[in-house]
């Protein structure tokens, strides 16, 4: 048999997609009122789409049933076809074996698949599991015509059903189990147990239990749907946990005095159906439909209520083409948004959101009248059989209309929900929710609507101006600058402009109305939007404008705060010296420390809190440059009161004292105070700065000056020392102090002369001035320079000798004891040369032996075979071994100087070869002559040689001392010698 998933053929596809393409005609294209452009390329596909399975039964379909892909379909009188829609080339076909006339009444398929029940027209019931071939019958349920079941969706499994519900024709509602296992050596029926739980009546009357549901909810709490033909019952109740095995006897039970709860309607048309929607496999359902008499009952489930499951209930009548007399509608599934009426040559769906009849598919005669309508809760296909086909309907995209209906019934919200990934219909739903607020005049949330839409930006804004809405402006032109991109300067300026308009307006109107907890509100909320950091760059390039837009509007408060939130405190602080308040100005001068800003503001505050100024700049400390401030010190120290003063003096001792300032201007200026206003401390600051001129930093002229005018004799003084002029400081010193001037004239002290010619002048000024002969005298014990008959000139001629006598003796005794010294140091030389010419003649004498045996202390050799030095440490030497040791050590002048006597010994040993040779006779007074003056040339070249080279021992003397530090192997010949060990 060929594949009946292959192929297939749909008859009526031509017409739908006419149908489908007509209704999207009809749909906007082109630039909509959002802006969007709806553009549609390609056809949408159908939300419903019919598919013929490629299949021809060789029998009659009677019954057919899908479950978890699997497909089993009661063929003829005694024919079973089972498939497995995941390998559809390997049917399954199963005789029952009935010899009577009994027909298959109805087919039941548990979720798994696995469990197929099969009730016959003749009230018995037969049981086929998927992993077998063996049709058994169900003795226990004999006599009873099953017309529903009640899976259990928890317990189930491919072996057993659980405890299970059956529906019966009488009314009867069964509990049973049944197990796949075979049964033990007594019993080998498949049916566990089969016991009566409940009976549903109509009108008194037992009536037949048209469906069956079960369903769990929260705590072990169950509910069970049952129907006949006009009512609905509900049975709610728990079962203990770790009974459910043990069935649902007890909810039940707990209902026999009371009638449950159920829902009844008039019609009636011989049968009903129901049906659930479940959006994922093993979850509870969350929609259902009931196919009744009077119409589709549908609503959702809701498992948290305690009498009802059942919530949001609705009932859609049947058209006028449905006459239940002739067209009874034959079976109903339900989907998320659709329930689907089958009738018998058509398919109606209808939206569950509005009522409305959305698709409609009518079936050609030649496969006959449609008979039964199932869904297969797994795979979520749709199928439809008649006697001689099989067609199945996919499901696609089923919400994608859903915004549309959910937006006309003005439930935005769940609109948006199923419009998220189309951004032109998001636009739309933000449209219309948003006009639909403004007609409701809920202005604030039309604004936050229409901000996120494309619609025309000055529509809006004009529509909120003409009906006065100053906040929904306000909050559409937040929302509209939140939403725009920092490439957007221009918007973003033309919104930051306006919105600060609106704030400023409306705090006006508030202040004005009085409203303080409003206005403080909004003015919160002006701030935070100008501090906003997503706005800042904007602010700040626009700053000029919000500062003309708030002093047009006499805002100053915020205008300060703006000030500071720009950072543009030079603003601020001039607000705050206009309104003459100092000390906030200070304040936010010292909170944010900018250096310029104190040099631009220090004068004007300086004039009124010049005690706070100077704690700020000593707070600053070295962040401020002291030189810059000195305009403002001086404009004040000059014309201001003594608190300036006194202020500016604190700060210029913290300059020098504390900040160690070098400036020679601070210095200055700091003397100039205090030669004006503080004189006690121009003495102790010129004592402090140093007594050299490297160590201060004032200037030495400018202070002289400065003490002069001001008449401090003694700060005069002390310049004219720092300055090294002792001439002028001695004689200022004498005007204002004898002792001052006497420590004066000490000071030059590598310089007697111009000490003696000091003293001198205070002994002149003591004895001429003061005519103090005692004080005369003492300066002659004070300065060793001075003699009795250096200051005698000085005295008058009246003056006696007795006043010198004690002078004059003590100088007599002096002169004698400095002959005496002179004396014995006379003898003391002659004695030290008589002893040094005794040594010379002794070291004339000494001598040294040397043996034969000697070698030289440097090659090693022995020492007889060439000239040698002996030292007087012992060690001796050939000549040129003494010459190669010590050259290395000499200076490159003593090198040259070596090179140069070699080269003259050279010539004079030439000179004396030649005088061998025989010369003319009366050449040889010549050279007579000149052998002395050779011979005595070339001796003294040999002593200058020794006095280079064998001045000292090589091993014992300076050089080998000096050369301790110097490497064994010249650096620049160590690669040489390394290369060389190898």
């Amino acid at each position: 048999m060929a594949s009946i998933l292959d192929e297939y053929e749909d008859s009526q596809n031509t017409r739908q997609s006419a149908q489908q393409h007509s209704r999207l005609s009809n749909t906007n294209i082109g630039i909509t009122h959002s802006g969007f452009v709806n553009v549609r390329l390609e056809e949408e596909k159908p939300i419903f789409n019919k598919q013929r399975i490629d299949f021809t039964p060789p029998e009659k379909i009677n019954h057919l049933a899908v479950c978890n892909n699997q497909l089993c379909m009661s063929l003829g009188k005694d024919t079973l076809l089972r498939i497995d829609l995941a390998k559809p080339d390997q049917p399954n076909q199963i005789e029952l074996g009935r010899k009577d006339d009994s027909r298959v009444h109805r087919l039941f398929l548990d979720p798994t698949g696995s469990h197929l029940l099969i009730s016959l027209n003749t009230s018995e019931c037969l049981y086929l599991n998927r992993n077998t071939q063996k049709v058994r019958s169900l003795s226990r349920w004999r006599g009873h015509l099953i017309e529903s079941v009640g899976w259990n969706k928890l317990l189930g499994n491919e072996t057993s059903t659980g405890p299970i519900l059956v529906g019966t024709s009488q009314g009867i509602i069964f509990e049973a189990e049944i197990s796949a296992n075979e049964g033990s050596l007594f019993n080998t029926n498949p049916d566990q147990y089969f016991r009566q739980v409940h009976s549903l009546e109509e009108d008194g009357k037992p009536a037949p239990v048209c469906c069956l549901e079960v369903e769990r909810g929260l705590e072990n709490k169950y509910f069970i749907i049952a129907t006949t033909r006009k009512r609905l019952f509900q049975f709610v109740g728990k079962v203990a946990e770790g009974s459910e095995q043990q069935g649902f006897s007890s909810i039940f039970n707990q209902n026999q005095d009371l009638l449950p709860s159920f829902q009844e309607f008039p019609a009636n048309m011989g049968y009903s159906e129901i049906t659930f929607y479940t959006s994922k496999l093993r979850t509870s359902p969350k929609a259902f439909a009931w196919m009744m008499g009077n119409g589709v009952l549908y609503g959702q489930l809701d498992y948290v209520r305690p009498d009802s499951l059942l919530s949001d209930v609705q009932v859609w009548e049947y058209t006028t083409d449905i006459d239940l007399s002739v067209r009874k509608p034959l079976s109903i599934v339900l989907t998320q948004f659709h329930f689907l009426l089958l009738l018998h040559d058509r398919v109606k769906a209808i939206c569950t959101l509005n009522g409305q009849v959305v698709f409609e598919d009518v079936f050609p005669d030649k496969f006959g009248p449609l008979k039964k309508m199932i869904k297969d809760p797994v795979g979520g296909l749709v199928w439809i059989y008649t006697e001689r086909a099989v067609f199945r309907y996919h499901i696609q995209r089923e919400a994608r209309d859903v915004w549309q209906m959910y937006m006309n019934m003005n439930k935005f919200d769940l609109a948006k929900e199923y419009c998220r990934d189309r951004p032109e219909c998001m636009d739309m739903v933000l449209a219309k929710e948003a006009e639909h607020c403004f007609q409701n005049k809920r202005y604030l949330e039309s604004a936050k609507c229409y901000a996120l839409t494309q619609n025309y930006f000055e529509e809006i804004a004009l529509k909120f101006i003409e009906a006065k809405q100053e906040e929904a402006l306000k909050e559409f032109l937040l929302k509209k600058l939140n939403n725009l991109k920092q490439s957007e300067r221009t918007q973003i300026t033309l919104l930051v402009t306006w919105l600060a308009e609106l704030y400023l307006n409306r705090l006006g109107q508030l202040e004005s109305d009085g409203n303080s907890i409003i206005f403080q509100e909004t003015r919160d909320e002006f701030r935070h939007f100008l501090s906003s950091p997503k706005h800042k760059e904007c602010l700040f390039n626009n700053r000029s404008t919000i500062y003309d837009l708030l002093a047009s509007h006499g805002n100053v408060d915020d205008m300060v705060y703006f000030s500071v939130v720009m950072q543009d405190y030079e603003r601020v602080i001039s607000h705050y010296c206009q309104h003459d308040d100092y000390c906030a100005a200070l304040e936010v001068l010292s909170k944010h420390c900018d250096e310029k800003l104190f040099y631009k503001f220090s004068p004007v505050l300086m004039q009124h809190i010049p005690k706070k100024v100077v704690d700020a700049w000593i707070q600053m400390g070295k962040k401020l440059d002291p030189k810059k401030l000195i305009p403002a010190l001086m404009n004040y120290s000059q014309m201001g009161s003594t608190q300036q003063i006194s202020e500016t003096i604190r700060y210029m001792e913290f300059c020098v004292y504390e900040l160690n300032v070098k400036e020679e201007a601070i210095h200055n200026y700091l003397l100039s105070l205090y030669a004006k206003y503080k004189p006690d401390s121009l003495l102790l600051y010129l004592e402090q700065a140093g007594t050299h001129a490297s160590e201060i930093y004032y200037d030495l002229k400018y202070a002289l000056r400065l003490c002069a005018e001001h008449g401090y004799l003694r700060a005069c003084v002390l310049v004219y020392r720092i300055m090294e002029l002792y001439e002028e400081a001695v004689d200022l010193a004498l005007q204002v102090d004898v002792d001052l001037a006497k420590s004066c004239a000490d000071l030059p002290e590598d310089d007697e002369e111009l000490r003696k010619k000091l003293w001198l002048k205070i002994a002149r000024h003591v004895v001429q001035e003061e005519k103090d002969v005692k004080k005369a005298m003492n300066c002659l014990s004070s300065c060793n320079l001075l003699k009795i008959e250096d200051i005698l000139p000085f005295f008058p001629d009246f003056v006696t000798i007795d006043h010198f006598k004690e002078a004059i003796c003590s100088s007599l005794e002096e002169y004698n004891q400095h002959i005496e010294e002179l004396k014995q140091e006379m003898e003391e030389a002659t004695e030290s040369a008589k002893r040094i010419r005794e040594d010379i003649q002794e070291m004339r004498n000494k001598y040294g032996v040397v043996d034969s045996q000697e070698k030289c202390a440097a090659c090693d050799f022995p020492l007889l075979n060439r000239p040698f030095y002996l030292f007087l440490c012992g060690h001796m030497f050939h000549c040129d071994c003494l010459f190669q040791e010590v050259t290395p050590h000499l200076s490159a002048y003593k090198q040259g100087r070596l090179e140069e006597l070699q080269k003259k010994l050279a010539a004079t040993t030439q000179s004396s070869k030649s005088r061998h040779r025989s010369v003319p006779k009366d050449e040889g007074d010549t050279a007579s002559l000149g052998k002395g003056n050779a011979g005595t040339s070339r001796e003294q070249i040999k002593s200058d040689i020794d006095d280079i080279i064998a001045s000292e021992c090589v091993y014992c003397g300076e050089l080998m001392i000096k050369s301790i530090d110097k490497p064994f192997i010249d650096p620049l010949k160590f690669e040489e010698e390394k290369s060389s060990w190898l």
